[in-house]
């Protein structure tokens, strides 16, 4: 079996662009893999078909070797689109090895350590306690949720006294704690955007009374010493690992013992390969891993199968997609847990080609806050 061509597709998931790979077999038999959105989205397509060229003709199912290639191929360690493109590619590889052997890939991982994989709900925003239980409640019920993600801002950071916000967080969650079920689970997602980390102490003070599931990326996380300081300051579980890219990043970060739990995501870091280095130098720090999950039902497919075969794995972000037609059997919560889906090969996902043939492309691009004196702000 050796590697014939690649196919793109620019789609979206709900309002965000989504860029899926199709990576073809002389046997007849393909993989399917997805693209983080870094941005620019339309730079994705012809650099995946530079990189084909690099895998045209090798055998797919030397996943390990093909993807060391991409990586040592560029002369500089590759950034956010460079992995993202191979991160696809891994993914494709792996869907392939796992058709081609009959088995899910989770098997060809080892074989799976869980019955099934965990997840929470992210809202990501901050609506009013009542909101919160309606919204809970309702995500309770149909998917059997128990834990959720919200936003610790109540308002703009940059309007009023920082002091009141904070007072404001820590009032707000404790009225969530009074009318939500004693046994929901809340994090907090901060999305770096507090620049200085003693700020960031305090925002995690105010939430800490009312025990939160996690504490994720209040500040950048380019500077890891302030990481290390933090983690020391704080009582809550302190997450973060979206923005890093590969495992020396990792290392550097959990050396400096900088995180409770850390948050890679498997479209960004290279894919299926890359994720799991990461993952067992997080395991050697007894650090858990909950990976970033922002995307569409392939990344979904690939990280339940990564998840059940990860010994320190914790729990996953999956938020229920609105629009995704090209996905015909998504993996979906059942009582709060995917179920793993052992006798389907690869990943276990179908692909309705004939919906990507239609462009459905929107583009997106993230806010800039402005602050009052005009300058710019972390979004």
């Amino acid at each position: 079996m050796y590697i014939t061509g690649i196919k793109t597709y620019m789609q979206r998931v709900d309002e965000r662009p989504r860029l899926l790979l199709k990576i073809e077999t002389s046997e007849g038999i393909s993989g399917w893999g997805e693209c983080y959105n870094h941005g620019p989205d339309l730079a994705l397509p012809p650099l995946l078909d530079y990189l084909f060229h690099q895998i045209e003709g090798e055998d797919p199912r030397r996943v390990e070797f093909l993807v060391l290639k991409l990586n040592q191929q560029c002369r500089f360690p590759p950034g956010a689109l460079g992995l993202a493109a191979i991160s696809a590619i891994d993914h494709a590889l792996w869907d392939i090895a796992g058709k081609a052997a009959g088995l899910p890939v989770y098997r060809l991982l080892g074989g799976s350590v869980r019955d099934r994989v965990r997840v929470y709900c992210g809202v990501y925003t901050a609506p009013d306690p009542e909101q919160v239980l309606d919204q809970t409640l309702k995500l309770n019920a149909d998917y059997g949720y128990t834990a959720f993600k919200l936003s610790p801002y109540r308002r703009d950071l940059h309007s009023g006294r920082w002091g009141e916000l904070v007072k404001e967080t820590g009032d707000w969650f404790g009225r969530i704690r009074e009318i939500t079920p004693s046994h929901f689970e809340f994090a907090f997602d901060a999305h770096a955007k507090v620049f200085e980390p003693y700020k960031a102490v305090q925002l995690a003070a105010a939430i800490a009374p009312n025990d939160p599931m996690f504490y994720e990326e209040p500040i950048r996380p380019e500077h890891i010493p302030a990481w290390k300081e933090l983690k020391s300051k704080v009582s809550v579980p302190l997450a973060t690992g979206e923005s890093l890219y590969n495992r020396f990043e990792f290392l550097n970060l959990l050396t400096q013992q900088g995180a409770d739990i850390i948050q890679p995501d498997i479209c960004v870091v290279g894919g299926v390969s890359e994720m799991r280095r990461i993952a067992t130098i997080a395991e050697a720090h007894y650090v858990s891993v909950a990976p970033h999950n922002p995307m569409g039902p392939l990344a979904t497919a690939v990280n339940v199968h990564f998840c059940a075969a990860q010994p320190n794995f914790h729990v996953l972000e999956f938020k229920p997609h609105g629009h995704a037609p090209w996905a015909r059997d998504p993996y979906m919560p059942v009582d709060g847990y995917m179920e793993l889906r052992p006798d389907r090969p690869g990943w276990g996902i179908e692909i309705d080609e004939k919906v990507l043939e239609k462009d459905d492309y929107v583009h997106w691009e993230r806010k800039v806050t402005r602050k009052p004196d005009g300058s710019t702000a972390y979004p």
